[in-house]
């Protein structure tokens, strides 16, 4: 598709999706999100105490204070505030020593900076070791906190509804609970502060939300335009910690209990809008995932990147989701933006593997939409299309689970035989993951049809 058509597809998308109103939010209270510029920040409490009694009592709080010097030079405090943990997964002691905190405090005039708000939600370092948590694959080091901080960054960069985030250099003083030093001890790591759910929905003007227990389907919920920008938004960051149901009995990757998981649903005026939140174990914060071997294979790819591999999983899936109207013209959204997010990955503090690591995801991602032969690739479009060892069709790669589903791409043909093409597959609806393994179609070339393959999908 040309520049041109790609513009032209845009503008008919923008037009008439009333998505687009959506994308840009309403005004919202004080400064704190208005920079990126980091900001320098000691808060005060009782640590220990909090840690030991809230890991497992949701309830649980401690009070502290906070203090904090703004890039501007400004300075400010707030006494009383209230110290509590968040998070799901982050808060098992296994997981991170130093899990995710929530502020909560009263307005006040000594601290412009969080001028218009009762609370702020803070993303810390989860722990000090080298390497990925063995359960969750988070990077639980400082170096997570401002990857994940420039990931709401190119978000709104890119004008995909998201939380507010911003860097920020905490010192955490442990004190003991009557607000004296104790110890002593000051421990300062990176560390993102991040919007609170009630302010964003302030900002984005919505009356209030759908939550997880009352949803149905994003197809019921939302604008196509604002799913489909979701889902390219998902696959350009490499994240998979997070749950959509698309349609009624859609289970990809999601079962029953999480029909939307780190998706806020904001409604105004009878329409919702999906904003999206919480990537610390993406591919752009964590680096790698370490079930990749499980779903993928590198090798479907010439570079052999794990990024460029994910990157593709979810945006070819969307083949499968959207028509191809709407899948051009979120491509050209996107692309008409591709200046401002490398712009922003240029200005941001970040430690230079993970800057690499982000640059790696994006220039899949831009790659792999900038046209539509790097966008429609080969995939099976033959119903009940078969998986198989050898090209005489003796044997069946994945036993009875050998049927391919329609969309899934295939590599360019390794070799051809008897109208028999040997290729490599591309796990995108998550078919032959655990508990459902299929080793030939995650590590070696396969036979099919050839018939069976086709680039006019969807059509």
């Amino acid at each position: 598709m040309t520049a041109r058509r790609l513009l032209r597809a845009l503008l008919v998308a923008l037009a008439g999706a009333g998505a687009a109103a959506s994308a840009k939010p309403a005004g919202g209270a004080g400064e704190l999100f208005s920079s990126y510029r980091t900001v320098t920040v000691e808060l005060r409490a009782p640590f220990d105490d909090l840690f030991a009694n809230a890991r497992d009592d949701k309830e649980y709080s401690v009070e502290g204070s906070l203090a904090y010097t703004a890039d501007t030079g400004e300075r400010g405090a707030i006494r009383d505030v209230k110290v509590a943990l968040r998070g799901h997964t982050s808060r098992g002691e296994s997981e991170c020593a130093f899990p995710k905190l929530k502020l909560s405090f009263a307005a006040t005039d000594q601290a412009p900076l969080f001028a218009g708000r009762t609370s702020v939600k803070v993303g810390t370092h989860c722990d000090d070791k080298d390497g990925l948590t063995p359960k969750y694959g988070r990077l639980a080091n400082e170096r997570s906190p401002w990857r994940e901080a420039f990931v709401y960054r190119l978000l709104d960069a890119l004008e995909v509804p998201a939380l507010k985030a911003r860097p920020a250099r905490i010192t955490y003083v442990f004190t003991s609970g009557d607000g004296n030093a104790g110890e002593g001890r000051r421990l300062t790591r990176n560390a993102l502060l991040l919007e609170d759910d009630d302010d964003a929905k302030q900002r984005f003007g919505a009356s209030g939300d759908i939550t997880e227990e009352k949803f149905t389907s994003a197809d019921a919920a939302f604008a196509p335009a604002d799913t489909a920008r979701l889902v390219f938004a998902e696959a350009l960051i490499g994240n998979f910690d997070w749950c959509l149901r698309m349609t009624r009995g859609d289970t990809y990757r999601c079962d029953a209990r999480h029909p939307l998981w780190n998706i806020l649903a904001f409604t105004r005026d009878g329409r919702a809008t999906p904003v999206i939140y919480d990537f610390d174990v993406s591919g752009m914060v964590a680096g790698r995932h370490q079930w990749f071997h499980e779903v993928y294979n590198e090798a479907f790819v010439p570079s052999k990147s794990a990024a460029a591999v994910e990157v593709l999983g979810q945006l070819q899936r969307t083949r499968s989701l959207f028509p191809r109207d709407l899948l051009n013209a979120t491509r050209a959204s996107f692309l008409q933006r591709k200046n401002d997010a490398y712009a922003a990955l240029k200005d941001a503090p970040l430690d230079e593997e993970g800057r690499g690591t982000i640059k790696e995801y994006a220039d899949s991602f831009f790659d792999a939409i900038a046209s539509d032969e790097a966008f429609y690739r080969p995939v099976v479009v033959t119903p009940e299309s078969v998986a198989w060892l050898d090209a005489e069709r003796s044997e069946r790669a994945c036993g009875a689970r050998s049927s391919i589903p329609v969309g899934t791409p295939v590599s360019e043909a390794l070799e051809s035989r008897g109208g028999m093409a040997r290729v490599r597959l591309l796990d995108v609806f998550w078919h032959w993951a655990p508990p459902d393994v299929c080793a030939a179609a995650h590590r070696d070339p396969v036979w099919v049809d050839q018939a069976a393959i086709s680039r006019q999908y969807p059509k």
